[in-house]
């Protein structure tokens, strides 16, 4: 008889997103005449590119002729005018980052979930709490023990290492997903010195890197100095270049990066990645890969940083209402999110409802993101500009 893998049996029920679906849409059917503006999801909602939008056509068209009709990619890494031009664009701001260490995906989460097929099951994992809620999934089905540290309030959300506690595998995201934190040059080298005296890898998410806006913020771990032999780096267009609906992004794992097999055999990470890539995927679609190419391109640079500008004037927007109303917050400075305290020592969910149904405007609770989130909420500066000046209006009328 057939057996399932009963480690799925012990992750929450729904995914985060999905009861929050459920919520709203029950209110919805309840409330057929509700103007609900939706600041949870962090989807955009800005085009992509008209750089991007040209290349992904002409990409098209060259897939529509046989001298230039292209079928699988030979390594499936990426093509490598793809990978060069990220490798180019992590030069502009200072990492070495060689292009043969860079593997173009199909999104950074799938990869977040993915990379740990190279890693034994019986690694311990640690995870800064709060937290995206695929890092302790992925890991959780494949029954690995996890452990958290302590992102909150006292802390300003930016866990730090401690040397009592020791994990073989660390997630860090900086710009914060949920909470808008992020880490300083000097608070990540301590990260990277924690995980080479230990032996340990860092998996690190650096998906909103495009909104950094504070100098001292890294863009990169591989700004920092020793993060070559303890670090993996993922990153998406996601965010950045308005690619939630195409689905692309890379990931770094460098070539100094190695671990020891069982025998003591010094294995490189990069070659078991490669190897797993290899059998269970097959490459990113040649006219996304164009696309993705043109957002790297000066012309495409200078489009994509008017949606991101767009997107954090709506930051600063959520953020100036929460100071008229006293609210503490973290985020929207480096970060499309705006991570605040839920007011008068309401519970995330409780405060989900209020905001719901009383200015049917929809945020996150902090709670789906682990146990430091509770009595914390998420907004996504993600929206339309006028609808993000209305629902701060709304959130102004219900908590003055």
């Amino acid at each position: 008889m057939v057996k399932v893998n009963e480690n799925y049996l012990k992750l929450e029920k729904n995914y985060l997103f999905i009861n929050i679906a459920k919520k709203v849409n029950a209110y919805k059917e309840a409330n057929p005449d509700a103007d609900i503006i939706r600041m949870g999801i962090g989807d955009v909602t800005l085009p992509i590119c008209k750089a991007a939008v040209d290349a992904m056509k002409k990409g098209a068209d060259e897939m529509g002729v046989k001298e230039t009709f292209k079928g699988y990619e030979d390594s499936g890494a990426g093509y490598d005018f793809l990978r060069e031009a990220v490798s180019n664009y992590y030069k502009s701001f200072g990492a070495d980052v060689p292009a043969d260490d860079i593997r173009i995906n199909d999104g950074a989460k799938a990869d977040c979930g993915n990379i740990v097929d190279i890693f034994g099951d019986d690694n311990t994992i640690l995870i800064t709490d709060p937290a995206y809620p695929v890092y302790v999934d992925s890991n959780r089905m494949s029954g690995r023990n996890v452990i958290f540290a302590d992102s909150n309030e006292e802390n300003g959300f930016a866990a730090m290492p401690d040397d009592n506690v020791k994990a073989d595998i660390i997630y860090l995201c900086s710009p914060n997903n949920p909470t808008g934190s992020a880490y300083t040059k000097d608070q990540l080298k301590a990260w990277v010195d924690h995980a080479n005296k230990n032996g340990s890898v860092i998996i690190y998410d650096a998906a909103y890197e495009a909104f950094i806006t504070e100098d001292d913020i890294p863009k990169s771990i591989y700004l920092i100095d020793g993060a070559k032999t303890c670090a993996i780096e993922m990153c998406s267009l996601s965010k950045t270049a308005g690619f939630t609906g195409m689905r692309c992004g890379y990931t770094v794992v460098p070539e100094e990066l190695t671990a020891k097999a069982s025998d003591g055999t010094v294995v490189s990470l990069k070659q078991l990645w490669n190897r797993r890539e290899g059998s269970k995927f097959n490459g990113v679609s040649y006219p996304v890969q164009c696309a993705a190419a043109a957002v790297f391109t000066p012309e495409g640079q200078e489009q994509i940083k008017v949606n991101i500008s767009y997107y954090q004037q709506n930051a600063k927007t959520i953020a100036a209402a929460l100071d008229e109303l006293g609210i503490k917050y973290t985020g929207g400075k480096n970060s499309p999110y705006i991570w605040l305290k839920c007011p008068n020592g309401m519970g995330s969910w409780e405060f989900f409802d209020l905001l719901l149904e009383k200015a049917n405007v929809v945020g996150t609770p902090g709670a789906g993101f682990g146990k430091n989130g509770e009595g914390w909420f998420r907004l996504t500066s993600f929206g339309d500009k006028d609808r993000t000046k209305e629902a701060m209006e709304r959130l102004k009328k219900i908590l003055k």
